[in-house]
């Protein structure tokens, strides 16, 4: 017979000779707690997760002594109770982002979920951690039983700390050494160029770079993805991207995402965490009116002349001009040619036009717009302009004036056939 067993035979022995008042029920030990994850233990730079960590309390009772006159317990010695589990860093590049959390009593042979929110560094190293968890709970060390109907209890606080391993995958990961762009307006088609390099703690293999509007961004790529093939790590590689940006973006940066997608040591295919960059974008091309044309008159067919200017940060190739004749006015001559205007220069149009007899003096604004192509030659078109032409009234020494001019002709006329017949 081993040791154990004769000094349980020796107690259970003195509990049937000994008085009911001073025993115990149970001959236990304490709560025996262990901790795993729950769950994959292996996780990849910046990714944030909840990470799910099972504890389990596999204390047992050894044995259970059922005598007349002894009070039966309220609690076990083998129930940790009030558990409460804190998830620390260590030296393990990650950021915990929940509290202490309660899991309240765990009986023996039980175990109980507890969650934590985690983020692990974007650029953490892989390579194998512990991460600690410190466990705090009570358990019943002893009861005393006082007489047939009473009995004490003395409780013990522990604090343990539990080893976690986890895993941090090698990745590839990318970094900008460099980015130029090329007639990024806003309206536009331009281009992209990156420098990259691979940061990361893997070989990529048949690498592809991709490029990915963010959110709502107003860029916006044309050709999203280029590929690069091995690309090792520490390895550089240039990559130009057609992107195109909306006509309500401004004159200042927004966000794009990058990534690569690649094959990693066992074949598989890997994306890696998104980088997102900022791309600088000008504003639109826009013109103004730099000079209305002079006062017109009722009953007139003239010719007008307005002076556009490009206000945008970028040249305005092969433009030309479009004059929108309303009531009162007419024309079957409203575009003009205005040529390849850069930034801040400014062009002539000459537009015939006819203002009816019966036109009210004053001022009307005509529509106006310029059609060019930007610097890849995509046709575009401007933002609707107001060309303001002022309408005077009717003078009347325009009629005295033709009712000379008849004269005159009539009279010249006259004298020709005169000299003709005196002659004859």
């Amino acid at each position: 017979m081993d040791i154990t067993r004769f000094a349980v035979l020796v107690v259970f022995i003195g509990l049937i000779g000994a008085p009911a008042m001073a025993d115990t029920k149970y001959l236990s030990g304490g709560p025996d707690i262990t901790a795993a994850v729950a769950g994959t233990n292996e996780f990849s730079p910046g990714q944030e997760t909840t990470l799910r960590v099972s504890i389990e309390n596999r204390g047992l009772i050894d044995i259970k002594f059922v005598q007349s006159g002894i009070v039966e317990r309220d609690d076990l010695p083998n129930t940790a109770r009030l558990v409460r589990a804190t998830l620390v860093p260590g030296d393990v590049p990650v950021t915990i982002k929940s509290d202490p959390q309660l899991a309240g009593d765990i009986l023996g042979g039980k175990s109980v979920v507890v969650p934590f929110v985690v983020k692990f560094d974007p650029d953490a190293p892989a390579g194998d951690y512990t991460l600690p968890l410190a466990i705090h709970y009570t358990y019943l060390r002893s009861a005393e039983q006082h007489g047939q109907d009473a009995i004490s209890y003395y409780y013990k606080d522990v604090e343990e700390t539990i080893s976690l391993p986890i895993r941090i995958k090698p990745e590839a990961f990318l970094s900008v050494e460099s980015l130029l762009t090329e007639h990024l307006n806003a309206g536009n088609e331009g281009y992209l160029s990156l420098r990259i390099r691979n940061t990361g703690y893997v070989d990529a293999g048949s690498a592809i770079v991709r490029i990915a509007r963010n959110g709502a961004s107003p860029v916006i790529p044309t050709d999203s993805s280029i590929y690069i093939g091995d690309f090792p790590v520490g390895a550089t590689v240039d990559a130009r991207f057609k992107v195109s940006v909306s006509r309500e973006a401004g004159n200042q940066s927004y966000p794009l995402d990058l990534f690569l997608v690649y094959e990693d040591g066992s074949g598989d295919q890997v994306n890696s965490r998104v980088l997102t960059i900022g791309v600088p974008v000008e504003g639109k091309i826009g013109f103004s009116i730099a000079r209305d044309p002079e006062p017109l008159r009722p009953g007139a067919r003239q010719v007008i002349e307005v002076e556009y200017r490009n206000m945008g940060p970028a040249p305005a190739y092969n433009a030309q001009a479009r004059i929108s004749a309303v009531d009162p006015f007419t024309s079957n001559d409203d575009t003009a040619f205005l040529g390849d205007l850069d930034p801040g220069e400014a062009a002539l149009a000459r537009f015939i036009v006819t203002v009816d007899a019966s036109a009210t003096p004053k001022d009307y604004g005509l529509d106006s717009e310029i059609r060019y192509r930007d610097a890849l030659g995509n046709s575009q078109i401007s933002d609707s302009m107001k060309v303001k032409v002022t309408v005077l009234e009717s003078s009347d020494i325009f009629p005295f004036i033709g009712i000379l001019v008849l004269i005159v002709a009539a009279a010249g006329a006259g004298y020709y056939f005169f000299r003709v017949r005196k002659r004859e």
